[in-house]
């Protein structure tokens, strides 16, 4: 481990400092010192960020439900926030991801767990879920998926998704410029404005160079853009195994996102998940916690609270 190579709580701006007032806590998981958020009390609920964002996205999301009671825990992924970040590309592939979510649970001997998965953290606590279903008691999906073709239309364009590949543009673009942490969330939001006064600061301080920005552009690859990829058969298991799940399950999704539009993706959802309440349709594009991070919260909270109702 580098010195350079975890953020430090107290590196960041002082505007996002106190907009993330949280205690850092460390976890040493396969290796990797993972941060990740701990607070309150109660039925756990875990929040999970994907790329190129990390625990600060859900700041909003997590004020509904600690004052409702439940337990929130927010971990970065290791690559991204405040976790180690590895200069390797070894290091960084859906299964390592899934493994690193898998020993911090564990090592929190989670039971009953609400997984929240957005973006990235789709794949990985789905993933998750089933290969513990004892640990948990719900899911919340949004504005992800969960089989291997296609992953959305946007995945197929030349321009920006297909340059993430090439040897040499993908780098120079995700990695040297920055392209997915700067402009990439940036125009992921609705409200830009707001978003660049309080916010953008937030994503670009934790991956400040090349070196840390590796994740951004080599876990995309992983995203099946045929029946040859690497990634093709996991996710294939990862549909079936969903297919069959009877989890409680909340459905939200941005009303705007272009990425995983709501009635394709939210739509196959609701088809592979007919138990599923929703899609609640909240304003937001791809990263919807910007613009309606309270809202979802409170969706949560709501859909928890009933399940409580029910006994489940």
């Amino acid at each position: 481990m580098t010195p350079t190579s975890i953020q430090q709580l107290q590196d960041l701006p002082a505007q996002i400092r106190a907009q993330w007032p949280h205690r850092p806590r460390f976890a040493s998981v396969n290796g990797w010192r993972m941060h990740y958020v701990d607070e309150g009390h109660g039925s756990p609920v875990v929040l999970l960020h994907g790329n190129p964002t990390w625990g600060f996205l859900w700041r909003e999301t997590m004020k509904p439900l600690l004052a409702a009671g439940h337990r929130v825990i927010v971990p970065d992924q290791v690559g991204f926030g405040l976790s180690e970040k590895p200069t390797r590309e070894g290091a960084h592939s859906l299964d390592g991801h899934t493994a690193n979510l898998t020993a911090l649970m564990r090592q929190l001997d989670l039971q009953r767990i609400t997984l929240v998965c957005h973006d990235w953290g789709g794949p990985t606590g789905l993933s998750f879920a089933l290969a513990n279903p004892h640990r948990v008691r719900a899911l919340v999906i949004m504005s992800t998926w969960a089989w291997p073709l296609p992953p959305a239309e946007f995945h197929t364009r030349v321009f920006p998704w297909r340059l993430i590949h090439a040897p040499l543009l993908g780098p120079y673009l995700l990695g040297r410029h920055g392209v997915l942490v700067g402009r990439g969330i940036y125009l992921s939001v609705v409200d830009r404005e707001r978003f660049r006064a309080t916010a953008q600061a937030a994503y670009e301080a934790v991956l400040p160079d090349p070196a840390t920005r590796l994740l951004t552009w080599v876990w995309p690859r992983w995203i099946p853009l045929d029946g040859t990829a690497r990634a093709f058969d996991r996710f294939a298991w990862l549909e079936q195994g969903m297919s069959r799940s009877a989890w409680p399950t909340l459905l939200i999704w941005g009303r705007e996102d272009e990425v995983f539009d709501p009635p394709t993706f939210a739509g196959r959802f609701q088809r592979m998940l007919p138990h599923a309440e929703g899609p609640h349709l909240v304003t937001g594009r791809h990263f919807l916690q910007e613009d309606s991070g309270a809202e979802i919260g409170a969706l949560v909270r709501d859909f928890l609270s009933r399940l409580d109702a029910r006994g489940a």
